[in-house]
């Protein structure tokens, strides 16, 4: 899609003799916004005075995004390379609560993340607390409804399913399922990617857990007694499932999103490791990641920019070629702008994929909140 071109204000009234007997009735179009307030392209005055706005700003703040996440390694150095602009990440490995924490820490402070990558949970805890700026990229129509918020504070721009990743040289055996985690001959090799109560990876490994015990979306209990069950056997490994403890052995068994897995494999193949990949078939679960601009962002244009990049079909394809499913992967099969080489890549999942209420969220958040620690104690 174009982007859209900022009306040409016309001056009512007789023009010249010509066109004398022609009169106007075109509504003038407002000056464009200053970038902070900014809530589409079109506020800007288009996509070349935005493009422009980001360039005289010239940095762009981010937070919490590993280069070998959903392929930020190669969105980051595409857009550096197309606008000029410097990417700064900090916290790489850092969470989505770190994240929010980081933007109420910030304020109005120069060095506070002009943009969010967060599961679309804490996306919606943002909204709530009115850390975000509505932004309404230009693809903004093509976005499901479910994967988006109507007032245009976030919207989910990649996501993926919850999998089980296995150092195959460690591990005789690589586990396929949940069930399987809880044999012996795994004792200290199941990791997490972090703290649930922190981490929404993790917290969708704790929901994961629970489809596979018997619980629902509208029930995770049965996942924290499955880590407390883990736990208890010997099998649960306090270490974070991070590429760092991946590459040096200390994760031999990592719950995590197919394509952190995935990436995995490809990146650790030439370093002696043999990581391999299933996504379980009795806890399948999946969820989008949504983006967002911080409210009080330092540098707006760059933020709005940065959205439009990372939605436009070339950022969707770039998180295709990182095992990523692009929110518009659906609009984009249907318009032809689709990698299908890239797309065919992609690990099979029979079925659609299901997700929980916002209520269910809700609920299942603070049940976590509350039951993480006891489960994994002692």
């Amino acid at each position: 899609m174009t982007a859209p071109r900022a009306r040409t204000a016309a001056v009512c009234g007789c023009l010249t003799l010509l066109v004398a007997l022609s009169a106007c009735d075109q509504t003038p179009t407002p000056m464009p916004r200053k970038p902070s307030a900014a809530t589409s392209v079109r506020d800007m005055g288009g996509m070349d005075a935005l493009i422009a706005a980001a360039k005289h700003e010239g940095r762009l703040n981010a937070i919490a995004l590993p280069r070998d996440w959903a392929n930020y390694g190669g969105l980051i150095d595409g857009f550096e390379k197309r606008y000029g602009i410097k990417v700064t990440v900090a916290n790489p490995q850092g969470s989505s609560q770190d994240e929010l924490d980081a933007v109420r820490k910030g304020g109005k402070s120069h060095h506070a993340p002009d943009v969010l990558d967060v599961a679309d949970t804490f996306a919606r805890a943002a909204a709530r607390e009115n850390l975000l700026a509505p932004y309404t990229v230009i693809e903004y129509d093509a976005i499901p409804r479910n994967q988006k918020d109507r007032r245009g504070r976030w919207a989910n721009n990649y996501g993926g399913y919850i999998s089980i990743g296995c150092n195959a040289k460690r591990v005789k055996t690589c586990p396929r399922t949940f069930a399987d985690l809880l044999k012996p001959q795994y004792k200290g090799k199941v990791s997490l990617d972090g703290d649930p109560t922190r981490s929404g990876t993790a917290f969708a490994g704790v929901y994961a857990a629970a489809l596979a015990n018997n619980g629902s979306f509208g029930n995770i209990r049965p996942g924290l007694d499955f880590f407390a069950k883990l736990k208890k056997k010997g099998n649960f490994n306090p270490v974070e499932s991070t590429s760092t403890a991946v590459k040096s052995g200390q994760t031999a068994i990592g719950i995590d999103w197919d394509y952190v897995n995935l990436e995995y494999a490809d990146q650790f193949r030439s370093k002696g490791v043999t990581w391999r990949v299933a996504i379980p078939f009795d806890g399948t679960f999946a969820q989008y990641y949504a983006l967002a601009v911080n409210r009080h962002a330092p540098h707006p244009a760059a933020a709005r920019l940065w959205l439009e990049y990372l939605f436009s079909p070339g950022g969707q394809n770039l998180r295709l070629q990182g095992y990523a499913r692009p929110a518009l992967l659906a609009a984009m099969e249907q318009d032809g702008t689709l990698d299908e080489a890239a797309a065919a890549m992609l690990p099979t999942v029979e079925g659609t994929p299901q997700f929980p209420t916002d209520a269910q969220l809700e609920k299942a958040r603070d049940i976590v909140d509350r039951g993480w620690a006891k489960a994994v104690s002692g």
